[in-house]
């Protein structure tokens, strides 16, 4: 019997968004308390039915678009580019990329780009913390590093910027350009 050898080929692009979980759970505890401050005006006959549902739809329909929105958030790996899906759409050249490193935001781990002329760019997702979770996040953390040092160009120089301040906590090493490993 012969044995076929498929050969990996590696993805064009990959894509990180935000998990249902992480787009729906920070808006749930805010929810819990409109829901449960408009029940007990109910129960206490304060409001009629058809006042309870104005401001349930409403909340309905805003979890919705949390729900609609945040599946949009991410970033995109392509063969030369890092492309950030937030509000607004920004492309990142691989060649222009310093450094990518996990920071801290507001009890968040997040994925940082840090650029040549000292502009960082947050990423959406991946992230992980409190009502945030992501079991793999180490690992696209980690994707998105060796998917930068493989596409980056083989003329790529490390660029140190005088007086450049980088945000965030200091390298244990103290290069601001270190790679993730």
């Amino acid at each position: 019997m012969e044995q076929l050898q498929v050969e990996t080929v590696p993805p064009e692009r990959i894509r990180y968004r935000c998990t249902r979980p992480q787009r729906v759970l920070p808006v749930l505890p805010l929810l819990v308390i409109v829901v449960g401050t408009t029940v007990i005006d109910w129960m206490t006959l304060k409001r009629a039915g058809s006042e309870i549902a104005e401001p349930l739809g409403t909340w309905a329909a805003l979890l919705l678009v949390f729900l609609i929105i945040g599946q949009y958030f991410g970033v995109t790996l392509t063969e030369s580019t890092a492309i950030a899906h937030s509000l607004r759409r920004r492309t990142i050249q691989w060649s222009n990329v310093q450094a990518i490193r996990v920071e801290r935001f507001q009890g968040l781990q997040t994925v940082v780009i840090y650029e040549a002329g000292g502009r960082r760019t947050r990423l959406r997702a991946p992230i992980t913390g409190f009502l945030c979770w992501d079991r793999g996040f180490e690992e696209k953390f980690r994707t998105i590093g060796r998917w930068w040092l493989d596409h980056r160009g083989p003329d790529w120089t490390p660029v140190v910027l005088p007086g450049a301040q980088w945000s965030g906590p200091p390298v244990p090493d103290g290069n601001p350009f270190a790679s993730p490993t």
